[in-house]
């Protein structure tokens, strides 16, 4: 494990290797920053996930809406509306489809149960899939396009839900993937390698651990923060795994005592990951 940024997020989230441009991009959520290597980008609401459109174009989710950011100039322009309606919730965790959909999780501000839900915005179409949630977080699908995977955070539970071949919307109800109540951990952000294995930030665990498509767990990989937030794998060959963090809800004390904490990991690993897929804009 290393450095591989050395920024402490409040809340770093939703790492995205564009396979394009061959850079890490992530967000401080709470900051309302987005970051690469070499540039920060500065918005006036929170901004949590993202997905890329072609080389110089990125889709992100906001508090209230999707928009296209162009990675050049900065320039944001609106998209679709996402709860503009509920100045109480914000987008949180989210990924692009093998269709080319936005899957966004949205939820309260301050935490509150039952505000959050979990949608697809797909062709122009924002479809509210699951709700209510408190916490969607572990948003990600299997190589072989059979599958999507989903949390609500507090629960301690990840969902497994079939998907139409055709079209990738959800068929039937979702199953149970992994349950994690007896251990009482916490499954925040979530990816899947090219052999279908879910690599899995654990929040306040100091890990990310790996899970096998039976939901038995590999191994776990420590980290120097408490709170892992989210893995993506990227670089050259796909291997490399990163790993963002976070400080939010520690005192100054445990912050002093996790130098640190909030900052953006990486791993070399052995496996190969998914390239992330390309948002189908219109």
């Amino acid at each position: 494990m290393t450095i591989y940024n050395e920024t402490r997020c409040e809340l770093g989230e939703g790492p995205l290797w564009h396979p394009k441009r061959k850079d890490l991009f992530w967000f401080d959520i709470l900051g309302q920053k987005l970051y690469s290597a070499d540039q920060t980008y500065f918005f006036d609401e929170i901004v949590s996930a993202a997905g890329w459109v072609d080389h110089d174009t990125l889709v992100i989710a906001t508090e209230t809406s999707f928009k296209i950011l162009d990675l050049n100039t900065g320039h944001t322009t609106h998209l679709h509306d996402l709860e503009a309606d509920k100045p109480g919730t914000r987008s949180n965790d989210g990924r692009i489809d093998p269709w080319g959909g936005f899957w966004i999780g949205t939820m309260g501000k301050t935490g509150a149960p039952d505000t959050g839900a979990i949608y697809r915005f797909y062709k122009g179409e924002l479809r509210q899939l699951y709700a209510p949630i408190k916490c969607p977080n572990s948003i990600c699908f299997s190589p072989d396009r059979q599958w999507a995977y989903f949390s609500d955070t507090t629960t301690q539970v990840v969902q497994k839900q079939a998907l139409n071949e055709s079209d990738g919307w959800p068929l039937g109800d979702p199953d149970t993937y992994l349950d994690l109540t007896s251990l009482k951990q916490n499954p925040d952000g979530a990816v899947i390698d090219s052999d279908g294995n879910m690599w899995l930030a654990l929040w306040g665990t100091s890990c990310v651990s790996c899970f096998n498509p039976q939901g038995e767990r590999l191994f776990s990989l420590p980290f120097p923060a408490s709170q892992t937030s989210c893995p993506a794998f990227g670089g050259p060959a796909f291997s490399t795994l990163f790993v963002t963090s976070a400080l939010e809800g520690m005192s100054q004390v445990a912050r002093d005592l996790e130098p640190d904490g909030g900052k953006t990991f990486l791993v070399e690993t052995d496996v190969q990951g998914q390239q992330e897929h390309q948002f189908l804009l219109g």
